[in-house]
């Protein structure tokens, strides 16, 4: 009989402890003021994400021009013209919607090979005087797979090597980043993934799993919050950077794949100076103070990439909305921000296209909406044409 109450005891104290735990658990996951971030299951509409604040907008979907393979990101370099990067290693032109058949350049050392390759590509600020066109592209040096920017001149029908103004940070075959873009400062902000190996994108020491922000020599600018390159940390693969007209930085950015944690958690984040973004510590609706929530999550993954502020007239009603393209969820969302506050989302929407796997959008000078298809990657479906590039046209 003791022997019964005395197994009973530990018994009772044993599930005293664990609900402890459970309890402690629970508050550890919880950011500070006790909300969780928001989630999306599937796209359901709340009230705080529903698409009631969404303006209905006449336009057709036209397709603008065809025959690329695996576009990973495009530029504007005039109202008629277009710089499109191929993942294989080419810089393509396009002029008024015809594909030119001679490449720019081919970047003959770029490995592409999962994810990697050529990827991000931009022009400088003072581009019309300069004519500095900048690419993030992966190669084989001697440790392995690295990944670099490089700056080429312009020449009209060709690009021509200036120099490597960041050099040799670590790359895999997945969790490349390298998205490239020139901030409403006049920086040159660049995306890094964690290359697989995420305790990276903890480490201050390394550019891995970063937004970094350089001079457009790849220097470092006095006013960075580490003294080096980076800007912001704890990032699994960000995809996507733009800015709002007020200057607040947005950024796309996937989240595990089920391999590194479980699938989902894809991001949508405001990203601010010297900030820790949680990867890997945190992830999906987990926060932990001293680390950055998300501004959206979507689980399961949408595969988020290219993102792009609005800000043209051709259509008022997406006047400084946030778009960014889906690669598996395979189309467009469109993110309405507070104006007043940009930091904060009122609604959003997944728009109605269906053309698979789409990768980047911009906005043209001609203030229409392009974006580009990735079927040819490896993982989508290949049609008739593809890959493509479509824009938005008014219907009215």
């Amino acid at each position: 009989m003791q022997l019964l109450k005395s197994r009973r005891l530990v018994i009772f104290f044993a599930l005293i402890v664990l609900a402890i735990l459970a309890y402690l658990a629970y508050a550890y996951n919880l950011p500070q003021n006790g909300v969780r971030p928001g989630k999306v299951i599937n796209l359901i509409p709340t009230p705080q994400n529903s698409q009631e604040n969404l303006e209905p907008v006449d336009y057709e979907i036209v397709e603008y021009t065809r025959g690329l393979d695996t576009p990973w990101s495009m530029v504007f370099t005039s109202p008629a013209r277009m710089l499109v990067s191929e993942r294989g290693g080419t810089i393509r032109e396009v002029v008024n919607g015809t594909l030119n058949s001679n490449p720019l350049i081919q970047l003959t050392e770029v490995v592409e090979v999962a994810e990697s390759g050529l990827m991000g590509i931009t022009i400088h600020p003072n581009y019309n005087s300069n004519k500095y066109v900048y690419a993030c592209l992966t190669y084989q040096n001697g440790s392995g797979m690295a990944d670099k920017v490089e700056r080429f001149v312009d020449k009209g029908d060709s690009l021509v090597r200036d120099r490597v103004i960041l050099d040799s940070f670590p790359a895999a075959r997945f969790h490349a980043g390298c998205r490239i873009q020139f901030g409403p400062d006049d920086k040159l902000y660049v995306t890094t993934g964690d290359a697989t190996t995420k305790e990276q994108a903890q480490n201050l020491n390394v550019l891995n799993g970063k937004i970094l922000r350089m001079n457009d020599d790849g220097t470092v600018p006095t006013d960075n919050p580490f003294s080096s390159l980076i800007w912001s940390y704890g990032h699994r693969n960000p995809q996507g950077i733009a800015w709002h007209t007020s200057g607040v930085m947005f950024e796309t950015e996937h989240g595990p794949s089920g391999n590194d944690g479980p699938g989902g958690g894809d991001e949508v984040n405001v990203i601010k100076k010297g900030l820790n973004y949680g990867w890997p510590v945190v992830s999906h609706e987990r926060s932990l103070q001293g680390m950055e929530s998300p501004k959206l999550v979507f689980t399961p993954a949408e595969a988020p990439s290219g993102a792009s502020f609005y800000s043209g007239r051709v259509f008022p009603q997406f006047k400084n909305n946030f778009f960014f393209t889906a690669l598996r969820g395979a189309g467009l969302f469109r993110v309405v921000v507070n104006d007043s506050n940009p930091e904060e989302i009122v609604s959003y929407e997944k728009m109605d296209i269906s053309f698979g796997r789409i990768r980047d959008v911009i906005e043209g000078p001609d203030g229409l909406i392009y974006f580009s298809t990735s079927n040819r990657d490896g993982r989508g479906n290949v049609r008739e044409g593809d890959d493509k590039i479509y824009r938005f046209e008014p219907t009215n």
